[in-house]
């Protein structure tokens, strides 16, 4: 199994965050996102995951090394490529072409997911779904009788489907989805100034290709502060049913009490303080006589007589002070 992550986007609604690492860097539950994304995949194949290629914009050589470390991370060969114009969804998959061939599973970086599905040895396409209260707003899925998806519809304003598609698509027949998505490109078949992926799998579709759906039970977005702070939360949550929690053995913990779930990164030092749940602390990090709860802090930041909730700090920041909701980018310094 091959597994393709497009994620060239710098993740605007994420600002400040965004700013100095990709989304897909930024940490949930002590993981970046991407890693966690991968895992997510890894639960639901039967296959070994060979080769993980991101398509990224300009990020540098610093992130470039990251990615390949979390494909080793995971058993896999990590490979780079480069979506250098925003053109659109079915240009970004192309960009690595050269691993569209085999079983080919396609995951947009800015979700994760919960599903007790498998992918089957049979299935030639799989898309993973939600079922949704409001479909207006998404791409959702047609289907058939025999439970078949037949057409992709993009924000629908009539009822077709209430399955909205979540970005995370298997195929069988990686060397198919490429001839696809060539056509697209040849052929200039644009959508709103861009090249778009439902274009190549409804002509997929329409030549015979059977693809199902695979209903996830969570889907966990990371778009903005608020939406990744609750998906921190989830995460911490999963990890608690699966016995995963992370309280690393060189964080010093005095006078303090920490309620789970919580990640507690290595080298994070905890004085006078009460700290969760669902609080998230990098490597380095240290907090003093605080009040800290549901909250993303990432490495080497100080947080110092701090009552903390809901909110978002960055790395190798100072935060002293009484706020209920912040976001907090790196290397800033707030004190009140």
């Amino acid at each position: 199994m091959k597994v393709i992550v497009p994620m060239a986007g710098r993740g605007s609604r994420l600002r400040p965050h965004t700013l100095t690492v990709p989304k897909p860097l930024v940490p949930v539950g002590g993981k970046p996102i991407v890693h966690r994304l991968v895992e997510d995949i890894a639960s639901v194949c039967e296959d070994k995951i060979e080769e993980i290629g991101f398509i990224i914009g300009d990020f540098g050589a610093e992130v470039e090394k990251e990615l390949i470390a979390v494909a080793e991370k995971l058993g896999a060969k990590g490979k780079i490529f480069y979506q250098t114009e925003p053109l659109g969804t079915a240009h970004a998959v192309l960009c690595a072409k050269e691993m569209l061939d085999g079983k080919v599973t396609v995951a947009f970086a800015d979700t994760l997911f919960k599903a007790n599905f498998k992918i089957d040895q049979n299935d030639e396409g799989i898309l993973w779904v939600k079922q949704i209260e409001d479909p207006s707003a998404f791409g959702v899925v047609k289907m058939n009788d025999a439970g078949e998806i037949i057409d992709f519809v993009e924000k629908p304003q009539t009822f077709v489907s209430d399955l909205a598609m979540i970005g995370i698509y298997y195929f069988r027949d990686g060397a198919a989805l490429r001839s696809e998505l060539e056509y697209l490109i040849d052929n200039n078949v644009i959508k709103g100034g861009e090249y778009q992926l439902p274009d190549a799998l409804r002509r997929l579709t329409e030549k015979g290709t059977k693809f199902k759906p695979g209903k996830v039970d969570e889907w966990l977005d990371c778009g903005n502060k608020e939406v990744t702070v609750h998906t921190n939360q989830k995460v911490l949550d999963f990890d608690q049913e699966k016995g995963a929690l992370v309280q690393h053995a060189s964080a010093k913990v005095e006078n303090s009490l920490v309620i789970q779930p919580c990640f507690i990164g290595e080298g994070v030092v905890i004085e006078n303080s009460i700290v969760g749940p669902h609080v998230s602390l990098g490597k380095g990090t240290k907090v003093v006589n605080s009040l800290v709860a549901n909250t993303i802090v990432q490495e080497d930041t100080l947080l110092k007589d701090a009552v903390l909730s809901d909110s978002m700090i960055g790395s190798k920041a100072k935060f002293e002070g009484r706020k209920k909701d912040i976001s907090l980018g790196d290397f800033s310094t707030i004190k009140e």
